[in-house]
């Protein structure tokens, strides 16, 4: 193990070579391009909604680093080869993320809380809770299935652009028209943000924990995008009409999903949305 002076000679010896060399500069493009790497990682990992891995990623480097300056075994070279493999092993995960990055600038961006300060939008608010909770209950009663997901903080552009975008107004007969059985979109989800419906028709990532299997491919997708981001959603079962509301809280690990959501209970879960959907100071209004 290294002592503090020699760790002290060894940097020292490091910039001292560096000065005098030849090319120098090439040694500092490949510093630059270095870091680079691990910026461009970070905000990948930043802007595809995996927050989780960041501070795993920026864990193992500074571990590496710390063995690579104490031990007399490892050669800094090995810290080098360690966070360029990997930065490829994260970028190898998002790969399709930054392909569509890089052919459409806005791709991997999230979509902003919209937010209300006067009493016209709180009004909005309103008619908003009262549509869906008149829509989901006339599907429920036809066993209609049907998924809505209420973005609570943000939506991956992917999962938008996987559907049909609407931006359309809120309405019942909207809402319903979309779920028809054998309609174009019925089979994929509904996105919320705020008083629009911003798309429908889309695909979600589906749970992998296992469920009973009453839990259909509507619950598992509606379980799985809540698991991956800041969302809820509003599942019907298309063979009981029984309602469901999946979320996870931020204390929380596990999605909790309660059923049998009835009337009351489906207002007071829109209305905690809409209060921080349409609140400046996420409190409602």
């Amino acid at each position: 193990m290294r002592s503090l002076s020699q760790i002290k000679d060894a940097l020292k010896a490091f910039f001292m070579s560096y000065k005098t060399a030849p090319y120098q500069w090439i040694t500092a493009v490949e510093l630059v391009l270095f870091f680079l790497v691990i910026y461009f990682v970070l905000r990948t990992l930043f802007e595809n909604n995996a927050k989780r891995f960041i501070p795993m990623y920026i864990f193992l480097i500074i571990c590496m680093g710390v063995i690579t300056v104490f031990s007399l075994k490892v050669d800094p070279l090995w810290f080098f080869l360690f966070v360029s493999a990997l930065s490829l092993f994260f970028l190898f995960l998002f790969g399709i993320e930054i392909k569509r990055g890089i052919y459409n600038p806005n791709a991997g961006k999230t979509i902003p809380h919209r937010v209300a300060t006067n009493d016209k939008q709180i009004q909005r608010a309103e008619e908003c809770i009262n549509a869906i909770t008149k829509a989901v209950f006339n599907l429920s009663k036809s066993n209609t299935g049907a998924l809505i997901v209420l973005s609570n903080g943000s939506m991956p552009k992917e999962i938008v652009e996987s559907g049909v975008l609407l931006n359309a107004s809120i309405s019942s007969q909207l809402i319903e028209g979309i779920f028809v059985p054998k309609a174009p979109l019925h089979d994929g989800a509904m996105l919320i943000n705020g008083d629009k419906i911003l798309a429908a028709g889309c695909f979600l990532p589906l749970t992998q924990k296992t469920f009973p299997n009453d839990y259909g491919t509507r619950h598992r997708a509606g379980i799985g995008i809540a698991e991956v981001a800041d969302v809820s959603t509003i599942i019907v079962s298309e063979e009981t009409g029984i309602i469901s509301y999946a979320q996870k809280k931020k204390d929380q690990q596990d999605v909790q999903i309660s059923r049998y959501i009835d009337s009351m209970g489906l207002k007071r879960i829109l209305k905690e949305y809409y209060s921080k959907e349409f609140s400046t100071e996420g409190k409602k209004a």
